[in-house]
């Protein structure tokens, strides 16, 4: 397995471990962790726990890339398993954060749809030979979401401190994109999608 490839499986190992940082029952184990109050806004050192992991994941997903174009190390795996590992990564935190309440559910159901979506177009091109690459309206909406997260750990500091829903913004933002770009993976698919209609 190739450096890039290896990168993307670490990506994947940190989301179970994201996920257990975050929701593990401290306080049913007796454990108090350390919560910091900024300005009037508490946050926990869980958070920033889970977002140093979440950063760490993030970084892996960029340097994969980069490697394996500027090292010719792209294979049909990395191919493969490198947009699942941003999918599952995304995907997990937002429907923590949703079970938890912290976010809507209604922008998540909205990206998890697309993504959905924008899977079976690539199937279906992938049928006829052809490869779908990511456009700009997908990249964009990759940084959103990373970007969304990272802030919804922060407990949307540091704008939490003027008043301003920065978070959620993003959030509805991110949402916006992905159906645009979900909209514009079918219109480049439609053909293959609809040829056996």
């Amino acid at each position: 397995m190739n450096l890039p490839n290896k990168l993307t499986m670490m990506r994947m190992i940190m989301i179970p471990v994201i996920v257990i940082v975050y929701l593990f029952p401290y306080e049913a184990c007796g454990i108090h962790p350390i919560v910091w109050n900024i300005g009037g806004v508490e946050l926990s050192i869980i958070n920033v726990i889970a977002l140093v992991i979440y950063i760490l994941a993030a970084v892996t997903d960029a340097l994969d890339g980069h490697i394996a174009r500027s090292r010719n190390l792209i294979t049909t795996f990395g191919k493969f398993a490198d947009p699942i590992a941003d999918k599952l990564l995304t995907t997990t935190m937002f429907l923590m954060f949703a079970s938890r309440g912290i976010i809507s559910v209604v922008p998540v159901i909205i990206m998890v749809c697309r993504d959905t979506i924008v899977d079976g177009c690539r199937m279906a091109a992938a049928n006829n030979g052809k490869v779908v690459a990511a456009g700009m309206m997908g990249k964009c909406k990759t940084v959103l979401q990373m970007v969304t997260v990272a802030l919804v750990l922060l407990n949307n500091l540091p704008f939490e401190l003027i008043g301003l829903p920065f978070t959620t913004i993003l959030l509805w933002l991110a949402a916006l994109v992905s159906a645009i770009s979900g909209i514009q993976y079918f219109n480049q698919c439609k053909d293959d999608i609809m040829e056996s209609i």
